[in-house]
């Protein structure tokens, strides 16, 4: 056997020994039988219509990073998360206030459902549970789960929608090298936010008037699979939590790959939620490393007048780049708009406290900790930003 796959197998040898001790530590012995559960992933609505999603796998789930996780501790939990056992077709109760709808799952566990909840959400609380109860398979008592859903309150002066990968953590989605390294090798403790995100999101949160609430999106193309990690990752570094909405990954002979078509996920996405908060403005939140700032001009056409302002955090090494987003910023300022390309996240936050969006004394606690946020290439940002101060809606 040559030298490179004797070292494979042990590497591999190693995982699955990983693999077991992650199912001795949450109490999976070899004789224990995988029950079929739901897993909830948080959603939102209004006070009168709302959605939530979920998947049933069989198997405990995922236990929480501990401090002390290595990197074969955290790819043994990776691989259980894209090795998931989905149960097709299974049906799910969802209970609502004043009725309850049955739904069917595809044939990747994943579910949906739409209501009208009768009385309407209460408006004073901003995070609603919808409980969920598995229909088919019952193996044993019935198993029941919780859905967590945000319903904004109607004094909301603006939304954000904002992707995940290279804008809020860092994922290096422009080396493949490196982007499997930053998702398989780490876990929510040891994953790393850009410098100044959470006091940014939690001041866009905030906001700079009387209004209590601003909601948080995050449409990524990350796999539902990430989503209990992205969540943990959200709550240990103090960022907003919101609705995630992700994709669809699994392992194939190809390796980890999307599952199922990829056509404007990201707009679709934006498409369901500005439809459902047709009265709300947004700002985009995204990075130069894909498409974002093409997707993100699409909205703007789509939706006049619904954008506030397009954030794009500048994380492509090559200078052609920026050209491209230097054209993409005069049709978003065309259509009404205003594109920022921005090397850090207090280049973001100035902008925001300028138009009013978040409170001025906010950008002392996120320059505090955006010194160490060094602009990651020559990016010609100032070739493609304008004078801002006089771009886009008020």
């Amino acid at each position: 056997m040559a030298d490179w796959k004797k070292e494979l197998a042990k590497f591999a040898g190693r995982v699955e020994t990983k693999l077991d001790e992650q199912r001795d530590r949450l109490g999976l012995t070899g004789g224990r039988v995988r029950r079929a559960r739901i897993e909830a992933y948080r959603s939102f609505g209004c006070a009168d219509r709302a959605y939530v999603r979920g998947r049933v796998l069989r198997g405990a789930p995922i236990a929480s990073a501990g401090e002390r996780d290595g990197a074969l501790l955290n790819l043994a939990s990776m691989l259980q998360r894209f090795e998931s056992d989905e149960v097709p077709v299974a049906r799910v109760r969802v209970h609502f206030p004043g009725g309850e709808h049955e739904v069917t799952a595809d044939g990747e566990g994943y579910f949906e459902c739409w209501f009208q909840p009768r009385p309407p959400f209460a408006p004073h609380a901003l995070w609603h549970e919808v409980r969920m109860e598995l229909a088919h398979p019952v193996e044993g008592e019935p198993h029941q789960a919780l859905a967590h859903l945000l319903v904004p309150p109607e004094q909301s002066a603006f939304g954000v929608i904002s992707d995940l990968d290279d804008t809020v953590v860092r994922t290096d989605v422009t080396s493949a090298l490196r982007m499997m390294r930053n998702v398989f090798l780490q876990n929510a403790r040891t994953r790393v936010p850009f410098p100044g995100v959470a006091a940014f999101y939690r001041a866009l949160e905030k906001g700079a008037g009387p209004t209590p609430f601003n909601p948080i999106f995050y449409v990524s193309s990350s796999p539902w699979n990430l989503h209990d990690l992205l969540t943990e990752f959200l709550v240990l570094q103090k960022i907003p939590l919101g609705p995630l909405l992700l994709r669809d990954w699994g392992l194939t002979p190809q390796g980890v790959t999307p599952l199922g078509g990829n056509e404007d996920h990201k707009l679709e996405s934006i498409r369901r939620i500005m439809g459902l908060f047709p009265a709300l403005r947004f700002i985009l939140i995204g990075d130069s490393g894909q498409e974002d700032p093409e997707i993100y001009l699409r909205a703007v056409r789509e939706f006049p007048d619904r954008v506030l302002a397009v954030y794009i955090r500048n994380v492509h090494p090559r200078p052609e780049r920026a050209d491209t987003i230097r054209a993409l910023a005069l049709e978003v300022e065309a259509a009404g708009s205003a594109l920022l390309l921005a090397d850090d996240t207090l280049a973001a936050a100035r902008h925001a406290a300028g138009r009013g969006w978040i409170a001025p004394g906010a950008l002392a606690e996120i320059g505090a900790v955006t010194s160490a946020d060094a602009p990651t290439a020559e990016s010609g940002t100032e070739a493609v930003n304008r004078d801002l101060s006089t771009v886009g809606p008020s």
